[in-house]
């Protein structure tokens, strides 16, 4: 059996757009530090967002962010010039480097750039990185793009080892894709909301992560779930209030949001079993935060609720 989510070297987190992959990338970074692994959550997208979580400023460079915690936001180009430098070196590299043509080509060339962002977060969860003096993590935390495009980038590396056949960007290619279908090393995490379109995306990515690397999803994680506060007698006497004739000012108001809260929540429900019937891999939840601001608390209790939940997912003695 594959080690616990948090023991492996990579967890991808990727999902529809807008559903709080951050969130939970970040969370799961946290709650990784917390039990001792020397942790980095890799941005992809240029988002910087670990970094302003923890007011700092975001580089291109890996960042501190607190015990065994770490942030990168991955540059493409930096990247590129980082994996030549150990390919070439040297004078050939500068040559490389300012030469107009090669430069459009990396930027013209379909899925370049994707190979290059997921050959960085390949480097990062090596033993031995691309620049001597470079830290060493546990684990890397990918906060992927949404799933089309995080997909597309899972697929880049077998699409150029296709295309070398030989060389060092085929034998990069292969390391990068042996990895990332290898389950004792990496494991993949899809981010949902509780609504129709995210669980539908949800249930095709599953089928479209086994054709891009050939493994399944380790769990799905569903975020800002309304919590069911009334019962069934007490939701019927809310709404026989809301109905009424002449409730107005601050009670109206009171009574129509308690409604509509439960309501959502209800609903969110019939989205969580659909997902529990249809998907194969595990479902956790995650509350909604009522008016508070997703501070570094808050995303650290968030961490630990999934921790808790990944440990139980495994049978005793496992791990």
């Amino acid at each position: 059996m594959p080690p616990a989510l948090l023991d492996r070297d990579l967890v991808y987190v990727t999902g529809k757009g807008g559903v709080g992959k951050t969130t939970v990338a970040a969370s799961l970074g946290l709650a990784a530090a917390a039990r001792g692994r020397r942790t980095i959550v890799c941005e992809v997208a240029e988002q910087s967002a670990m970094s302003r979580l923890f007011a700092h400023v975001g580089t291109d460079r890996e960042e501190r962010l607190a015990d065994d915690l770490y942030a990168l936001t991955v540059d493409p180009q930096a990247a590129l010039e980082e994996w030549l430098g150990k390919q070439v070196g040297g004078a050939a590299l500068k040559v490389l480097i300012r030469s107009q043509a090669f430069q459009y080509f990396v930027a013209a060339a379909p899925g370049a750039k994707e190979l290059i962002t997921i050959a960085k977060v390949w480097e990062l969860a090596q033993g031995r990185r691309w620049s001597r003096g470079n830290e060493t993590y546990d684990l890397v935390v990918v906060d992927a793009p949404a799933s089309g495009h995080g997909l597309a980038m899972l697929r880049t590396p077998q699409t150029f080892g296709e295309i070398a056949r030989v060389g060092p960007i085929q034998r990069q290619a292969h390391k990068i894709r042996d990895m990332l279908a290898d389950p004792e090393r990496t494991g993949y995490v899809a981010v949902a909301l509780a609504e129709e379109m995210p669980v539908n995306e949800t249930l095709q990515l599953q089928d479209q992560l086994v054709d891009a690397v050939g493994l399944d999803l380790d769990a799905v994680v569903v975020n800002g779930l309304y919590p069911e506060r009334l019962k069934a007698a007490e939701l019927e006497r809310v709404r026989d209030l809301a109905g009424r004739d002449g409730l107005a000012g601050p009670t109206s108001s009171a009574v129509r949001a308690a409604l509509a809260t439960e309501e959502r929540a209800r609903a969110q429900r019939v989205h969580v079993r659909r997902l529990r019937r249809e998907a194969r891999a595990p479902v956790l939840t995650l509350p909604h935060r009522f008016g508070a601001r997703m501070d570094l608390e808050a995303h650290r209790e968030l961490g630990e609720r999934l921790a808790r939940g990944f440990d139980r997912l495994r049978p005793a003695g496992v791990g």
